[in-house]
C-alpha cells in the first residue's frame, strides 16, 4: 500500500470518528475542531463587531430581541436537559443584540452570539416573526454548523496534517476567518444549503417548543421573498438560503412535528 493510500485511509478514519449527530434533527455532521476554541474566538470577534456597530438598547424592539431570544434559548436548554445532553451546551454563552443597520439580516456565531439588524424588523412584524428568525439562527449555533464548516475547510486545506498533529494558531486563525469573514459593516456567515434546511427544520421545532406558532414561519419567509424582490440583490439573510419552493416544502414537511411541540408548550 502506497503512502497516498495510507494517507487517504487515515483521513477517512479521522473523519468517521469525528462525526456528531444532531439530537433534534438526527443529521450527522463533521466536527474536527474544538468547540471551546471556536466559542472563544467567536466571542472575541462578536465583541469587536459590536464596537463597530450601533447597538440599540432600552427600546421595545431591543427588549423583544432579548426576550424572544431567551425564550428560544431556554426551550433548547430544556430539550437538551430532558434528553440528557445538557453538556453539549457547556460552551454556549448566549447574547442577543439589536444592531442599527438597514440590511435585512440576522446572524448567530458559534457559542450563541446573536445579532439582529433593525432592517429585518419590518419583515418580522411581531415577536412570532422574530421567533422564526431567532429560531433559525440559534439552530445554526446549536447544530454546530460553524464547527462543520471549519472542519470541512480543515480537511480541504490541511488534509493529512490533521492526523496526529496540532494545528498552529496561525492556521487556526486563517481557517476561522475564511469561514467567518467578519468586517466592520456586517458579518457574512456562509452556510451550505443542507445546513440552511436543517436550521429551518430545527428552528421550526424550537419556536414551537418556546410557545410561538410555527405556522407563522411560512408567512414570514414569504414576506422575506417579497422584500428580496424589491432589491437588485437578495438580502444577505437569503443569499445562501434554499429557493422559496424548497424552503416552503421543507417547512410543510416538518410542520406537524413542530405543532406537537407547540401544543405541548400550551399553544393551540
Amino acid at each position: 500500500m502506497n503512502s497516498k493510500s495510507i494517507l487517504g485511509i487515515g483521513i477517512t478514519l479521522t473523519v468517521m470518528t469525528a462525526c456528531s449527530t444532531n439530537p433534534i434533527t438526527g443529521r450527522s455532521s463533521l466536527k474536527l475542531a474544538n468547540d471551546a476554541e471556536i466559542a472563544t474566538m467567536a466571542a472575541q470577534e462578536y465583541q469587536k463587531t459590536l464596537t463597530q456597530q450601533k447597538v440599540i438598547t432600552g427600546t421595545q424592539q431591543a427588549k423583544s430581541v432579548t426576550n424572544v431570544g431567551n425564550r428560544i434559548k431556554n426551550a433548547a436548554q430544556a430539550y437538551y436537559r430532558n434528553i440528557g445532553r445538557e453538556s453539549d451546551l457547556a460552551h454556549y454563552n448566549w447574547e442577543f443584540k439589536l444592531i442599527e443597520n438597514k440590511q435585512l439580516n440576522a446572524w448567530c456565531m458559534p457559542g450563541g452570539k446573536v445579532a439582529v439588524y433593525t432592517g429585518i424588523l419590518p419583515v418580522t412584524q411581531n415577536d412570532t416573526g422574530l421567533a422564526v428568525v431567532l429560531g433559525h439562527e440559534v439552530s445554526h449555533a446549536l447544530a454546530g454548523h460553524g464547527n462543520e464548516r471549519i472542519s470541512q475547510a480543515m480537511v480541504a486545506e490541511l488534509g493529512g496534517a490533521l492526523i496526529g498533529s496540532t494545528i498552529s494558531s496561525g492556521q487556526w486563525g486563517q481557517i476561522f476567518s475564511q469561514v467567518y469573514p467578519i468586517g466592520g459593516q456586517m458579518v457574512l456567515l456562509s452556510y451550505g444549503r443542507k445546513q440552511e434546511l436543517e436550521a429551518d427544520q430545527m428552528g421550526l421545532y424550537l419556536m414551537g417548543m418556546a410557545g410561538y406558532d410555527p405556522r407563522q414561519a411560512i408567512p414570514f419567509w414569504n414576506r422575506m421573498e417579497s422584500a428580496s424582490g424589491n432589491n437588485q440583490r437578495p438580502p444577505e439573510f437569503l443569499s445562501t438560503h434554499p429557493g422559496p419552493e424548497n424552503r416552503i416544502a421543507g417547512l410543510n414537511k416538518y410542520m406537524n412535528k413542530a405543532m406537537e411541540y407547540y401544543r405541548a408548550a400550551g399553544g393551540k
